[in-house]
């Protein structure tokens, strides 16, 4: 094997693992933020939270990492497209490790529930997160928006953006955003 291919195989291993990393561990910080705060509330859905959360970060993290390499398109294109999968990836683990565990091959089935409902709020995402576009902190702060009025039960006193105010979301989603496209650009977090 070339040592081209190495390097490049090496660059697209650490590149999708710190920003898949990334992605999970802001969409548990943010779930469990957003949980503290409405889970009391009676209609609060925590998966729904979750899935609207990791959909919506999965998003943010592709769309920032395919900036980041705009230099290289073909390297932008397959880790977007591998990032974007991320919710779905993650839903085929839980369901596999469920099987696994309750030696119920059954479960299979329950994935294409699932991965049909994932598809819908993940389209929702991409669509407002557009292609070649950096999700900084503007863009961000009118998708939150969004995203709280989907995750939060209906018939509450205050406005989504109200919520949001309340809320340290924001400047922790803009970091993860601004972090994987300093790696992507130097491959490495910067110091």
């Amino acid at each position: 094997m070339p040592d081209s291919f190495v390097d490049s195989g090496a660059r697209v291993a650490q590149l999708s693992t710190f920003a898949a990393l990334g992605a999970l561990s802001c969409t548990q910080d943010t779930t469990h933020t957003v949980l503290s705060e409405i889970s009391s509330i009676e209609g609060t859905e925590p998966d729904l939270v979750a899935e609207e959360t990791l959909c919506l970060l999965a998003t943010v993290t592709a769309r920032a990492m395919a900036v980041g390499l705009r230099e290289q398109p073909e390297l932008a294109e397959a880790l977007e497209a591998v990032l974007l999968q991320l919710p779905f990836q993650y839903r085929d683990y839980l369901i596999g490790r469920t099987m696994v565990e309750q030696e119920d091959p059954e479960l299979a089935a329950t994935g294409e529930a699932v991965r049909e409902r994932l598809a819908k709020k993940q389209r929702f995402y991409e669509t407002h997160f557009p292609e070649g576009q950096f999700p900084g902190p503007r863009a961000l702060g009118d998708k939150l928006e969004l995203w709280m009025g989907r995750v939060s039960p209906p018939g509450l006193p205050t406005t989504p953006q109200e919520r949001l105010q309340q809320l340290p979301i924001q400047a922790p989603i803009v970091a993860h955003a601004k972090l994987v496209l300093a790696y992507a650009r130097q491959g490495e977090v910067p110091g």
